[in-house]
């Protein structure tokens, strides 16, 4: 796996380039298995407040006399399409002996380059970044922060190759750290590797003077937390907390498939992103005021954390080899994201950081979501998946509002719904844990590959040992969820709240304990709230 390391700045500006074309070549001879031709970039940013990266791209060993360069229209992680085209300005591209190549924009995310066999191809263009998002690069008087897909352009017919990055820092800049999950190249100080463009594209930087956060291992593993002006919060307990919930998903699937793994904070903003070995969050610490607060992170960080085994790992077939040009639709979201959700609230729950009290909060506010949205007349749980990129994650960018319906709250209940049945089924003898255990080690470890929408229920009726088909339909369709039937299983049920305690008329439900239950209800929810 590649690693996340912290590098320090203690070579020459005038010096990177040439040790960089060396270690290329040195790293490009050690994995020659995986060697198709070397692709370099050295990124400057000479002028913070400019807001624009100046990127080098040189090419050498190809022996095409065209080459057509392309750009992510996408970042996995966001399934929507960013325009990253719209950013790139000023283009340009030489042969070896300097004289110009004549490039020629095909669509808005490529350009032709009429390259006459030349080996050695010199590229140069800027990148404007000025958007505070976490699929969005940015670059200003404070720190600057790539996302590759955002960044750097890619041969056509080469997402295979390896490549080198080598980051430019200004000798008189406090700029002096690194935070990726690319491999460093020893010796090499601000170079880095990747093997492929699918890594390449899953290991963003976050450059700048960084504040870092007291390590920790599981399992011998180094994990840290590594962030831009973090903020006034009590450290020592987030770090505590995160290392509860990292021993648990541990335990949980009894494999951790890196070498390093860092909470990358990229500063205030919005959203987060999962990676390999990383996640990207936007964090300001001095915004956790009260438990509420730390609650919300903590879901938060443990969300992002467990998709390193569910969307990255255990994932639906589409969900690569990716297509940068289309994007990688599937039916399958509401797993690789609503059941992130749901676990996010079981791995706390079992960590010992969340109450119970907290956990139904928790889940109350996906029904609440659900109950009070009309657009689940209109659109199904898969349906939600495969148009999210023209309705948004939580269903209100399309052109219809009230048509359509979030992953991120029906996908956590079904998830519910799927585990409780099981748990019913089998008399609690397996539950939805062992399906995604199942999932992780018959299909990422095994089979090295991602499943299918039929191979996902087969799994789940081999845990079940039944049929649930009836489960399956709160998928495909807009059948209404039956919470009457599914919590009770567990002994609960959901009160309406009296008109005074709603908000402006909307419906407002809650999680019951019911008092009279039978011995297998009881049975069945200290098993599931204990498990």
């Amino acid at each position: 796996m590649h690693l996340i390391t912290i590098q320090t700045k203690t070579v020459k500006m005038d010096k990177s380039y040439l040790l960089a074309i060396i270690a290329t070549l040195c790293c490009l001879i050690s994995i020659a298995q995986h060697t198709t031709t070397p692709i370099h970039y050295t990124v400057s940013m000479k002028n913070p407040k400019d807001q624009r990266f100046q990127i080098q791209m040189d090419l050498n060993g190809f022996k095409e006399d065209t080459l057509e360069l392309k750009l992510p229209n996408w970042s996995p992680g966001y399934y929507q399409m960013m325009q990253y085209y719209e950013n790139i300005e000023d283009l340009k591209a030489t042969h070896s002996d300097g004289t110009p190549i004549r490039i020629i924009q095909l669509k808005d995310n490529s350009w032709q380059l009429i390259t006459k066999s030349d080996n050695n191809i010199h590229i140069t263009y800027k990148v404007h970044a000025s958007k505070k998002f976490v699929a969005n690069s940015l670059l200003d008087s404070t720190r600057a922060y790539i996302v590759p897909p955002n960044n750097f352009l890619y041969p056509k017919g080469y997402l295979d190759a390896p490549s080198l990055i080598t980051i430019t820092l200004e000798e008189n800049s406090k700029w002096d750290e690194i935070a990726t999950g690319l491999t460093p190249i020893d010796g090499y100080p601000n170079s880095f590797i990747s093997k492929n463009f699918d890594i390449l594209y899953d290991s963003p930087l976050l450059i700048g003077d960084l504040e870092s956060l007291t390590p920790f291992q599981v399992r011998g593993k180094q994990h840290r937390f590594i962030g831009y002006q973090l903020g006034e919060f009590d450290r020592q307990d987030m770090m505590e907390s995160l290392r509860k919930i990292i021993e648990t998903c541990v335990e949980f699937f009894d494999d951790i498939p890196y070498d390093h793994y860092t909470f990358i904070g990229i500063g205030p903003g919005r959203g987060g992103i999962e990676h390999l070995n990383s996640t990207t969050v936007s964090f300001d610490g001095n915004t956790l005021k009260t438990q509420q607060d730390v609650d919300r992170m903590l879901n938060f960080l443990t969300h992002e954390y467990f998709h390193h085994y569910n969307a990255k790992r255990i994932r639906p077939f589409e969900l690569g080899p990716f297509d940068y040009d289309k994007g990688s639709r599937t039916n399958q979201l509401w797993i690789a994201e609503g059941l992130t959700v749901y676990y996010e609230y079981i791995i706390s729950k079992k960590a010992g950081i969340k109450d119970m009290k907290t956990f139904f909060s928790d889940l109350e506010r996906h029904i609440n979501a659900v109950e009070n949205n009309p657009g689940r007349y209109y659109q199904s749980l898969s349906q939600s998946s495969y148009n999210t990129w023209s309705d948004g994650p939580f269903g209100t960018m399309g052109k219809e509002k009230g048509k359509a319906i979030s992953y991120y709250d029906k996908g956590p209940l079904v998830g519910l719904f799927l585990d409780l049945e099981i748990r019913k089924l089998t008399k609690n003898r397996a539950s939805l844990n062992d399906v995604m255990y199942k999932l992780y080690h018959k299909y990422y470890k095994g089979l090295n590959r991602g499943f299918t929408e039929a191979e996902f229920q087969r799994v789940c009726e081999q845990v079940a040992k039944s049929s649930l088909k009836e489960i399956f339909e709160y998928i495909y369709t807009t059948k209404e969820l039956d919470y009457k039937k599914y919590l009770g299983y567990a002994g609960l049920s959901l009160d309406t709240l009296p008109k005074n305690q709603n908000n402006q008329g909307i419906k407002s439900l809650k999680i019951k304990i019911l008092q009279n239950q039978t011995p297998e209800q009881s049975a069945l929810r200290n098993a599931w709230l204990n498990q």
